[in-house]
């Protein structure tokens, strides 16, 4: 009988190491889990900010470069009309094409998304490796 109650109370003891270990992991679970949501979060503030400035800043930069276009092409009418109408489509092209390479390499570089999860997820695996060995 005495062999009997000590297996289970080894059963219990082992039941409840194994429900603390799962309520720890779920616990690391779950707050690995809210730093990802809020990491997007803060993603999608960031970038959808950065994109209201680029967009009015395109705005205004397409309204200052029209008018000097205009300005230019109003001042060199009488002598070189094709002129300044040439030069004009070069300076617009050129900035069309200058503006398409930055955002080219802007996008190769990467995201940051997740980057701190990422960290934080193997420092917890390099944890529990030492604890293993």
């Amino acid at each position: 009988m005495s062999q009997d109650a000590d297996m289970a109370a080894d059963e219990g003891g082992i039941a409840d190491r194994l429900g603390r270990l799962a309520d720890g992991a779920l616990g690391t679970a779950q707050t690995r889990l809210a730093l990802l949501a809020v990491e997007v979060e803060e993603e999608g503030f960031r970038l959808g900010g950065a994109l209201f400035h680029i967009v009015v800043a395109a705005l205004f930069t397409g309204f200052g470069l029209f008018a000097l276009a205009a300005f230019f092409t109003v001042w060199m009418w009488d002598s070189h009309r094709l002129l300044a109408l040439g030069l004009d489509a070069a300076l617009f092209l050129g900035l069309a094409g200058w503006t398409a390479n930055q955002a080219r390499l802007r996008l190769a570089g990467g995201t940051r998304l997740f980057r701190d999860s990422i960290a934080e997820l193997e420092s917890d695996r390099a944890a529990l490796k030492g604890r293993r060995d």
